[in-house]
């Protein structure tokens, strides 16, 4: 009765009876018998040996299987004592509960911080819902977006309610009036004029092209005989002119929001097919506006510039980058018959004080802030939705850029999936959060109209230098280096910023006969202060020239002043029109040489 239980820790009364020798004899004859199939098999697929194995690493690799064989069998036959097998249940009994506890503690720890760090920054303003930055609801009768002819640039993938239509229910004899294309074939097509490089567009080669063109198509009419280069290309634009009219009327509705799910599980499957029609449909404004101009038409180039930037400020509610990006590039589009019509003097002073009224409502650094926003609570949202059902790892390849996703490898992009704790994936938002307002945020500041260029490459030091770990894993995936598009937001501000200035600099001149010889002379035009440069905050730089003209100019992204010079970017397409380099020299605004 006063027997002891026996620990189930002590020793095995039946202790193994093969003995050292015996175990290091058995190792000799695995090892052999692995290197002669390995041997065999090298022969089989008829690899020469001395290519695939030496006799070194066969006996390596013979070794290695040999050993972990022996210990396979060991650990079998010592797992068959009932005392042993006891043994362990109760240690792998022990081992889930620590794993257990582990799981648990880092699932509390995860959310824990999140929600500790949101709230200390929701306090100060922040948001991170993915919610709070998709647009109100706007009554459907006064909704731009909704009209019949705008639902056409969405229509075959969307409904008005925003369901997407699946492939095979889409119909592909639907007509999408906003996609104005203007050439037959963009390869064949005439060079536009560049602003950026001080060059006005060749409407004599516009005019040609459609002509040749309609030796081989009746895509665009043309007139039996030659007209001015400027009436042929409205000639040839006319086709376009009802749907045009159409767009103007639809325009004046107050409001805009297109039928985006945004409710969708998933924001990287929200669709945007209206993205590319806008810009498309800017460019046929674009010509036809200058064509306009030289025709005459000044009020008629006013009306079509003016529908252009309806068109990029028709979607400035929506919270994507993507987004951003096409309405600045809308801007750079409409920026050329502003910029033709004051090189040539073609705008009336009310024309001009009409279009510095539309330009003063851009505010691209304002528009940066609020879309990053936006993408840092759209990743997190993917990244809960991603751990909700895990097997939806394999989207993650499609989320990343083409180099990313050739570094990474399914199998080890599935097993961090599928093993990290719930609080891993909460400190994955912590970590994207962290990231994007310690070093993409402070790149733009609205505020004060800066954005730095410094900043920026710092950002881009920082997520890159990240070191991998499971807290991180999506951070480095999915953060994306926004110094491009920083730059593209104080590129296109600028514009902006000189554009208007131009356009005071022109009102001057219609009153006194000439440019001034410093900016303080159109002070008054700016009761807000003159725009200044976006990049140091300090006014932009202004020269009068010899020719009775002037230049205006940034520092541009190298923050040097280069005294007015552009840089070209080498190697392109066309040389004959090259691109600008918008990381070197100065982002210039020059009227062509009389």
């Amino acid at each position: 009765m006063d027997e002891k239980p026996k620990s189930i820790w002590k020793k095995s009364l039946k202790p193994l009876t093969l003995k050292l020798p015996g175990i290091f004899l058995a190792w000799l004859i695995l090892t052999a018998a692995a290197m002669l199939l390995f041997s065999i098999a090298i022969l089989i697929i008829g690899e020469p040996f001395t290519k695939l194995w030496n006799f070194i690493g066969l006996l390596i690799l013979g070794a290695v299987v040999a050993t972990i064989l022996l210990c396979l069998w060991i650990f079998i036959r010592w797992l068959f004592c009932w005392r042993n097998f006891k043994r362990f249940l109760f240690g792998l009994a022990c081992f889930a509960t620590l794993i257990a506890l582990f799981y648990a503690e880092e699932d509390w720890r995860g959310k824990h911080d999140w929600e500790k760090y949101k709230h200390e920054w929701e306090a100060k303003g922040e948001k991170f819902d993915f919610a709070d930055f998709v647009p109100p609801a706007v009554p459907g009768d006064q909704n731009f977006a909704l009209t019949p002819i705008v639902f056409t640039s969405y229509g075959q993938m969307l409904t008005r309610d925003g369901n997407a239509i699946p492939w095979e229910k889409r119909d592909t004899n639907f007509v999408n009036r906003l996609k104005m294309e203007i050439v037959h074939n963009y390869e064949d097509s005439p060079r536009d004029g560049n602003w950026q490089t001080a060059k006005i567009s060749d409407l004599k080669a516009w005019r040609d092209y459609y002509r040749a063109l309609a030796a081989t198509t009746n895509e665009f009419p043309v007139a039996p005989q030659p007209q001015s280069p400027a009436q042929d290309v409205l000639l040839a634009l006319s086709k376009y002119n009802p749907a045009i009219e159409e767009l103007r009327q639809a325009s004046q509705l107050p409001y805009s929001r297109f039928p985006l799910d945004y409710d969708i599980e998933d924001p990287a499957e929200i669709l945007l097919p209206h993205l590319a029609a806008l810009k498309q449909c800017s460019l046929a404004l674009q010509l036809r506006a200058i064509a306009e101009l030289q025709n005459g038409e000044s009020e008629k180039a006013l009306d079509d510039v003016k529908l252009a930037l309806r068109l990029a400020d028709s979607v400035h509610t929506e919270p994507f980058i993507i987004t951003h990006l096409v309405r600045m590039a809308i801007l750079q589009i409409t920026l050329q018959p502003i910029y033709e019509g004051l090189a040539e003097h073609k705008w009336s002073d009310e024309q001009l004080a009409q279009l510095d009224s539309e330009l003063a409502k851009l505010d691209f650094p304002a528009d940066f802030e609020f879309s990053v926003r936006g993408e840092r609570s759209s990743r997190s949202k993917i990244i809960d939705w991603l751990e909700q059902k895990r097997s939806r790892y394999w989207l993650l390849f499609d989320m990343v850029d083409s180099d990313t996703r050739n570094t990474m490898n399914h199998f080890d992009v599935a097993m961090m999936i599928y093993l990290m704790p719930k609080g891993w994936y909460y400190q994955n938002d912590l970590v994207l959060a962290q990231m994007e307002q310690q070093w993409n945020l402070p790149m733009v500041n609205d505020s004060q109209q800066i954005i730095a260029p410094q900043k920026a490459r710092n950002s881009a030091v920082a997520i890159n230098a990240m070191r991998p770990n499971p807290f991180n894993f999506f951070a480095r995936l999915a953060l994306p280096a926004l110094g491009n598009y920083a730059q593209k937001t104080a590129y296109g501000q600028n514009a902006v910023n000189m554009a208007r200035i131009a356009i005071a600099l022109e009102r001057y001149r219609l009153a006194n006969g000439n440019y001034p010889d410093s900016l303080d002379a159109i002070a008054a035009q700016f009761p807000n202060g003159i725009p200044h440069d976006i990049i140091n905050g300090q006014p932009l730089h202004y020269r009068r020239t010899s020719d009775g003209q002037f230049v205006l100019y940034s520092v541009g992204w190298n923050e040097m002043d280069d005294g007015g010079a552009v840089v070209f970017k080498k190697g392109g397409s066309n040389q004959s029109s090259p691109e600008t380099d918008t990381d070197k020299g100065d982002w210039v605004w020059r009227y062509p040489s009389k």
